[in-house]
């Protein structure tokens, strides 16, 4: 039994209305959304991406680790989890770092766009230095 009733849609007269040509899912009567058979290849190339840039950054000596930013909102939300500290955008892709002490954090903040190199497809690459620790401190293993 359908909680919709029989009339629903019907003019007077119980004569079933059409949808109008070209009526897009937000009309009644319109067929169901489609997909955009390119978003999930977009997803996909993101996660790729943003995986990838993060371990190239890791593999940086003077990065101790990645930071989410001051309000925790640079990451990268993929299926099945996030990458925290590298956000892929359309026009550019950030990356928060906490930096080793010792070298000058301009040179590492080059260091690190050297690294992520042809991962960024063009794109603008902005680095922020979230926070500067010595050797006893930085990621945990």
């Amino acid at each position: 039994m359908s909680a919709v009733p029989e009339s629903a849609g019907a003019e007077r007269g119980g004569r079933r209305v059409a949808a109008p040509e070209g009526a897009g899912s937000g009309s009644p009567g319109g067929s169901p959304p489609e997909r955009d058979a390119g978003a999930g290849r977009e997803d996909e190339a993101h996660e790729v991406s943003a995986r990838r840039i993060a371990d190239r950054v890791l593999s940086c000596p003077d990065v101790a680790d990645l930071s989410r930013g001051p309000f925790g909102v640079v990451a990268t939300h993929l299926p099945g989890g996030l990458v925290p500290g590298v956000a892929v955008r359309d026009d550019a892709i950030e990356v928060d770092i906490v930096a080793r002490y010792g070298r000058p954090l301009p040179e590492i903040a080059d260091l690190v766009r050297d690294a992520i190199g042809g991962l960024a497809g063009g794109r603008r690459v902005d680095v922020t230095i979230a926070d500067v620790v010595t050797d006893g401190g930085g990621r945990k293993e």
